[in-house]
């Protein structure tokens, strides 16, 4: 080869060279895996892949992404599943565009559809009492799913931290949970403290382990140690025996803010105790439980406001009435 002699690098390949598939799996092997909960994008890349599979970038255009918006909806997938899908879509195609230079546009972007107002579904004492009493009963057939609803309830935590616990996070000494900020929600350091009932929960984990697979980091792990990914299953299967309507494994960190509140812990203590990255976030869905704080507050001007008499206005501290 002479010297100064200049090879050209090959052109980057445009959309009519890379297919919906090289896109998915490009993504799913190199950013999912990082994710907090990595079946979330499994997930949608299955209901995406009947419909995109084979097909050239280039000719999934706006037009080919609002008819599966409207094909979606009309076989009534829910608003926040079809976000994830195009939520999916979207980071992908950011992603090949930043990081792997390529030349693709993203038609999935700012297409999220306008989500219902958050549930409000959380269990009565009664209700998880019976629930819980479901999960016992089913201990042969999976025996992490007491524990799983104890966590929920007790400790507050989403599923998805549940079952991606590890031993090396769990603070026995100090009954604490630790938290990285790849480990929760809001990216910080945090941990949460255990009472009893969750460390019981971790504990009867931990005799779980110590029988069956001592040399496994999960704290939900079966026999061979491997990580439960999902309780879905088992839970519904619960749910129904327990005769209740519109239960999901979230509903167990929502029963646990609503309790607290309902107990008379305040709303700064709850959203800590939640890990929220924002007090008002927690306000808006556990307020309204408390709406007995509003009387009390509004009350305190009967002791100090002024009141209206035949006289005038005079004060109930009488240091503020005027002569």
């Amino acid at each position: 080869m002479r010297a100064g002699w200049l090879v050209t690098p090959p052109p980057v390949p445009t959309a009519a060279g890379y297919t919906f598939d090289d896109l998915l799996l490009a993504y799913l092997d190199q950013v999912t895996p990082t994710k907090r909960a990595p079946e979330r994008d499994r997930w949608s890349a299955k209901a995406l892949f009947p419909a995109f599979s084979g097909k050239t970038l280039a000719s999934i255009d706006g037009a080919e992404v609002r008819a599966y918006i409207a094909k979606r909806t009309a076989q009534g997938i829910a608003a926040g599943t079809l976000n994830k899908e195009i939520g999916l879509m979207s980071a992908a195609l950011n992603w090949v565009r930043r990081e792997l230079d390529w030349d693709v546009s993203n038609p999935w972007e700012s297409r999220r559809q306008r989500e219902p107002a958050g549930r409000a579904r959380w269990l009565t004492p009664e209700e998880a009492a019976v629930l819980l009493a479901e999960a016992e009963r089913r201990v042969q057939r999976w025996p992490w799913l007491l524990e799983f609803m104890r966590l929920g309830l007790y400790a507050g935590l989403r599923p998805g931290e549940i079952l991606g616990l590890e031993w090396s996070r769990v603070d026995f000494d100090r009954d604490r949970i630790i938290f990285a900020p790849d480990d929760q929600k809001n990216a910080k350091f945090g941990s949460v403290p255990l009472n009893h009932e969750s460390r019981e929960a971790l504990m009867s984990r931990a005799r779980f382990r110590s029988t069956w697979c001592p040399g496994s980091s999960w704290v939900f792990a079966r026999k061979d140690g491997s990580r439960i990914a999902s309780v879905k299953v088992g839970f519904a299967s619960c749910v129904k025996s327990a005769g209740l309507a519109d239960i999901h494994p979230h509903d167990l960190r929502r029963t646990f803010g609503s309790w607290l509140v309902q107990a008379g812990v305040g709303i700064d203590r709850v959203s800590k105790l939640l890990r929220h990255g924002d007090v008002a976030i927690t306000a808006r869905v556990y307020a309204h439980l408390r709406p007995s704080d509003l009387s009390e507050a509004v009350a305190v001007l009967d002791r100090t406001g002024p009141t209206v008499s035949r006289s005038g206005f005079t004060f109930a501290d009488s240091s503020l009435n005027r002569d």
